[in-house]
């Protein structure tokens, strides 16, 4: 698999869930310059806004794959499961178009609105 910047991706630990075989994780202490581009565009940049945008990515493009992924909330990061490998790639493949780079990602937040999100 080719970069998942800024994602990191590991077989989870608790292999017996098998909703649960790799975690896609994006520490997000160790990103502040994309929380800055969401906070430049009203959102809040912490784990819930990543995971809602995120999310929404999904829904439009792969609804499908959200049955594939389980999502945890933390504030300091952006944290999800996937049940195969191939869930993890067709995450990739549905998401890094948007959060890829800081330029991507500036781009797609600039055709949202604040108003639609919680977070």
């Amino acid at each position: 698999m080719s970069s998942t910047y800024p994602f990191k991706i590991a077989a989870a630990k608790a292999l017996a869930d098998t909703a649960r075989q790799f975690v896609i994780l994006a520490d997000l202490s160790e990103l502040d310059d994309y929380c800055q581009v969401f906070e430049n565009h009203g959102y809040g940049g912490h784990g819930p806004s990543w995971r809602e945008h995120i999310e929404t990515i999904i829904e439009e493009f792969q609804p499908d794959l959200l049955d594939h992924l389980e999502f945890d909330e933390e504030a300091g990061a952006f944290l999800a499961y996937a049940d195969s490998l191939d869930a993890v790639r067709q995450f990739m493949a549905c998401v890094l178009p948007y959060f890829g780079d800081l330029g991507k990602l500036d781009k797609y937040l600039r055709q949202t609105d604040p108003g639609d999100f919680f977070e």
